[in-house]
Parts: structure tokens; sequence; C-alpha cells
């Protein structure tokens, strides 16, 4: 179903600064490519004890893997038994689902994916089930800790659960699709729209794509205690609508868990993993919690982007001044144990009205003053003093663990980093199983651009963060060790450069490991 919302999005802004985030994971390549291990690990939550486990310490400081080697993953990934959704989930356009994914050791697969009309997931609006085969392949090379795999469909079919979906179907999709496929279904049976037989026309038509399968990743907890908990994380859903069906993923949407090891309650992942694609899961209504940002917020994980980034966020929120702070911490690995530099943004933001798209969300504008950057080792030191004077901090003043402020040149050309910049942002509060309260923040643009215009405002969601209890509110006092670029600008143009410097560089080493997807 053609979202026509994204269809008016242009997304083709050129890649910025997470453009010179990527090369400049490419120039460690050099130094790390031949460390890999086909285990991973990062610190994680457990099946029990879960309000121990999933909050951070009081002074909300992370853990790297040297400490609390809690978590595993396997590569190849080990798929067998079923995952699940635990929450409602809000993919970009946006849509609004929940999945079961059921792998068999003999390779073979079923997929039911429910969506909604509503973004509490309570209005069933159609079902598919997709059953196809799975063939897993090498780790990822360009993703660091993923496995590669690929699937090929035998059947698609989908259920319809209402008048007005179907109404809404047949008005959105071609009239071949309509008349053959869809004119005479009936609500609540299955109905087949594609097999090995036919074409894939109106899969294409509706947005269907199952590129998520191209990248997995199964991290398993195991809890001191006894027990664990694994989740799948498969390839993200590329945020333009066009680019979705033949997009190769690089980064991860949010986890299913497994319906064998999950974490315990969990009353969404019992709904979803009993459903049918006749009878969908109906999750309870709980209504949004209002928008109260202050306090200090932070990741649950160690977080994967698209285009090779690996990182952990902190933001803290002052409403009375209505400035913040963002710190992101960049690492060169899965397990967020290897940093590469830190970037701090400072600034203001605007509290905007409710989200006509996402119910319970909220339109915020940000404004990006102040930057300043972190050299996490020799490499990223080296490129940037590498840069013209005038165009990134200090030239040549670069070195590991000294923070320089940006301001003065207005930024980072180096990095795509322009100040001042603005950004339309979409926020939204929830509470998990145990009242906790979990801040999402919008998605970044696939593409690497910047949501800097109203259009371009976000429709999906981030990984949740988590309130830190006990904290201040001052952002502009606080002095943390950097951040990234949820809300930097991404445009600048200086990565050309940049780009020449890091093949050069790496030479052979790219021309003989990079594929292009």
């Amino acid at each position: 179903m053609k979202c026509e919302e994204a269809g008016n999005m242009s997304y083709r802004h050129c890649s910025h600064l997470l453009r010179g985030v990527k090369l400049l994971w490419l120039w460690q390549v050099v130094f790390v490519a031949g460390a890999g291990s086909k285990l991973w690990e990062v610190p994680f939550t457990s099946s029990s004890n879960l309000s121990e486990s999933l909050q951070w310490d009081r002074d909300c400081q992370y853990r790297p893997p040297q400490e609390n080697r809690a978590i595993t993953a396997d590569i190849p990934a080990r798929l067998d038994g079923t995952w699940v959704s635990t929450r409602c989930e809000v993919r970009p356009c946006p849509e609004f689902l929940t999945r079961s994914y059921t792998f068999h050791a003999s390779r073979h697969f079923q997929a039911l994916q429910h969506f909604y009309a509503d973004s509490g997931c309570g209005e069933p609006d159609y079902s598919l089930v997709i059953r196809g085969r799975l063939r897993l392949h090498q780790a990822s090379w360009i993703t660091r800790g993923a496995t590669e795999a690929e699937h090929h469909l035998n059947k698609v079919a989908i259920v319809v659960h209402s008048l007005a979906a179907k109404q809404r179907l047949c008005s959105r999709l071609p009239d071949a699709c309509v008349g053959v496929r869809l004119g005479r279904l009936a609500l609540g049976k299955p109905h087949e729209l594609y097999n090995t037989r036919a074409g894939r026309g109106c899969l294409a038509e509706m947005g269907f794509s199952l590129m998520e399968m191209g990248l997995m990743r199964v991290e398993t907890q195991h809890h001191v205690h006894g027990g664990k908990v694994q989740e799948l994380f498969l390839g993200d859903i590329h945020t333009d609508w066009t680019q979705r069906t033949h997009y190769r993923p690089t980064g991860y949407q949010q986890p299913l868990q497994s319906a064998m090891h999950h974490i315990h309650p969990c009353p969404v992942c019992a709904l979803v993993y009993r459903s049918s694609e006749q009878r969908p899961p109906v999750l309870p209504r709980s209504p949004a919690p209002p928008l109260s940002l202050a306090g200090r917020w932070v990741s649950q994980r160690c977080e994967t982007r698209p285009n090779v980034l690996f990182l952990t966020r902190d933001f803290t929120f002052d409403p009375d001044q209505q400035a913040w702070e963002g710190i992101y911490q960049h690492y060169a690995d899965p397990a967020c144990s290897q940093p590469t530099f830190t970037l701090r943004a400072l600034g203001h933001y605007a509290q905007g009205n409710p989200s006509a798209k996402i119910s319970g969300a909220t339109e915020l504008v940000f404004k990006v003053t102040k930057v300043r950057v972190t050299a996490g080792d020799r490499p990223t030191a080296k490129l940037l003093n590498a840069t013209r004077p005038g165009k990134c901090g200090r030239a040549g003043g670069w070195e590991v663990g000294v923070e320089q402020d940006l301001t003065a040149t207005d930024g980072c050309t180096l990095l795509g980093i322009k100040l001042p910049h603005k950004e339309y942002e979409l926020f939204k509060v929830e509470l998990d199983h145990r009242k906790h309260l979990l801040l999402f923040t919008g998605s970044r643009p696939t593409d690497g651009s910047s949501p800097d215009r109203p259009q371009k405002r976000p429709t999906s969601f981030q990984a949740p963060m988590v309130l830190c209890s006990g904290v201040e509110t001052q952002p502009q006092q606080r002095h943390g060790s950097g951040f990234n670029s949820n809300h930097v600008q991404l445009a600048a143009s200086g990565t050309e450069r940049l780009a020449h410097l890091v093949l050069l560089v790496l030479g052979s080493v790219l021309c003989s490991r990079v594929r292009v997807f």
C-alpha cells in the first residue's frame, strides 16, 4: 500500500555528516579489519529480575562489555524458532504493524505481518502470511557483527479484516491488482497475492518487501542467575517509500524477541505469538503519557545505524530554558568497545503541535548552536588534522581525548557539520510494561540527509531511550564526553575530498573486499 506522504518527501539531499562518519570508519578498517571474531559481545538484559537488568546504573554510565560480558551474538545467526514483536511497531510512511516470524531447521520460514489503521495496533487492517526459504551467507563486512542472508519467496497471501481496509487497498492499487486479485476478496478469508508462478507486480505496488532479511543478527543475553533473552535484529527499512523494495540494509529495525527466551512479562509478545493471519493481535489501548522531556535520557544498548554507525546517545533537556544537549559516542564495533569519536551538540528547542500522522507523538523543532568533537583514537585525530585552517576547529590541534569547539569555524566541513542548524523532529513518550518512561525520537533519513524542512520530518522512530533518575536538568552546564548526529546539520560539501583521502589509504583493501549492493 503506497503512502502518499512518502512519495512527496525528497530524501535525495546529499548525505553529509553520516557519509563523513562512514568514511571515518573506513579509515579505521586498515587497523581493525583483521581483528574480527565469530563471537561479538555487548551488555544487555535478562529474562528475570527485569527491573534491575533493563535499567542503567543510577549515574547512567554506559558499561562496556569488558566489565559485563552478558551478551553474545553468534555468526552465522541461529534462527530456529519463533520471533515476535514486543510493541506496536512504526515504519516510515507511517505504517503500523506487528510481526511474528518462524524459522525452521529446513531453512523454510513463515512470516506473519499484521498491519493496522492506528498507531496503537488496535484496529487491524490486513495481514500478510509469507512463506519462503532463507539461505544464510557469510558475516557482513559492511555491518560488523551481522550475518548476510538471501531469501526466496514461495507464497504470499493476504487476509483483509475490514471493509474500510479493503476500500483503501483497492483505491491505492492499480486496476490489474484490484480486478484480478482483490475485487472479489472476502473479508477474513486468505487470498493469494503471489506464488512462484505469478509475478510480483501487486506486491511491489503495496510496498511489500522482505529485504530486511538480507541482514540479521541474533543477540543472546545470559543472566547471571540463569535464564536468557534472545533478540533477532533484521535489516532496517528505507525511510523513502520509493527505495524500500530494493534497498539493501546496513542497519537494523527494532528487534523481535524469541518466543522461548524473552523478557518476562511481555504481554504484547504473548498476543502476537498466539495470532494468525485470520486472528490478528489486537493490542490493548494505552494512552501515551504527555511529552515531558525534563531530565537525562540515555541509550539502552549499543545502537546500530545505517551507513555503518555504532553509537550510544545521551540527551539532557531543560524545559524551563528550552535548552538541550546531545552527546553521541561513536564506536568502530557493534559491542561499542572501540571508541572512534564523540560529538556534543548544544542548543534550544521548541515544542509544537501533536502529530497528525502518529497518535501520541509531538512535533518539535531543534536548533543547534554549538558543536564540540573529541577524537577517540589516533586514526580519527590524524584525519581531522588533515583539514584546512578555518574549516574544522583548530587546524593541526586535534589530539586523542581532547575536546575541540567547532563554533568558531561554523562547524566542520570534513565531518559535514554546519552551524547554526535547525531540524524538524518527532518525539513520543511511552511506558514500558513496568511503567518506566521511554523516549522515542525520530528516525534519521536512510540516505544520511537532514530533516531540515517540515516536509522531511520523520514518520518513524529510533530505538527508545530510558529516563535516568535523580539527574540534573541544566544541559548548558554539563560537560559530557561526546555526541553524534541526531540534531546536527548533515550538510556540507567536504566529504568528496575525504573520500579521496580515504580511498588513497585503503586502496587495495577496499577494491578487494567492498561489494556494491
